[in-house]
C-alpha cells in the first residue's frame, strides 16, 4: 500500500478487548513471548491500553481493558485471528501445552497450529520457512474445540 506522499503504509496495531488484563498479559507475554512496549491509563474513562509487540517498532497488539467490566466479549472467531511466525512449531506447541494452553489445531502438517487467548481470540502459529518434517505425537493428534 502507498500513502498519498508516495511512502509505504504499514500496519500499526490490532486491538482486542480483554476481561482479565493479568491473565491476558500472562498469555501473550509469558507464553507467546511478546513484550510490553507501551501502557496508557485513562482514569476518567476507566480503561487501560497495553501495547505488545515482538520488538519495539514492530506492529502491535493493543489490549483494551475496561475497568470493572464483566461483559463477556464475543466474536473471537469472527474477529479472525492473529498470526505469529515461530522458529520451531513443535517446540512452541510443546512449550505452550506444558504451560496449560490447549493446542486446538495441532501442527499435524508441521506448519500450522491454532490456540486461543483467555478472551477467545484465535491465534495461529506458522512455521518459519515452511513445514517441518512430520513428527509424532503431533501428526496423529486431532483438532479439539473451535479454533
Amino acid at each position: 500500500m502507498c500513502n498519498s506522499k508516495g511512502g509505504k503504509d504499514e500496519i500499526l496495531h490490532t486491538m482486542i478487548r480483554v476481561l482479565d488484563l493479568n491473565k491476558t498479559l500472562d498469555f501473550f507475554v509469558n507464553k507467546l513471548g511478546l513484550i510490553e512496549v507501551g501502557r496508557d491509563e485513562y482514569p476518567d474513562g476507566e480503561f487501560t491500553l497495553v501495547f505488545l509487540a515482538t520488538e519495539k517498532g514492530a506492529p502491535e497488539i493493543e489490549l483494551t481493558y475496561n475497568w470493572g467490566s464483566e461483559e463477556k466479549y464475543t466474536g473471537g472467531r469472527n474477529f479472525g485471528h492473529i498470526t505469529f511466525e515461530v522458529e520451531n512449531i513443535y517446540e512452541m506447541c510443546q512449550r505452550l501445552q506444558d504451560q496449560g494452553v490447549t493446542i486446538l489445531r495441532p501442527p499435524r502438517d508441521g506448519n500450522m497450529a491454532f490456540i486461543r487467548s483467555p478472551d477467545g481470540i484465535s491465534v495461529e502459529l506458522l512455521q518459519k520457512g515452511g513445514p517441518l518434517e512430520l513428527q509424532e505425537p503431533w501428526k496423529s493428534q486431532k483438532s479439539v474445540g473451535e479454533w
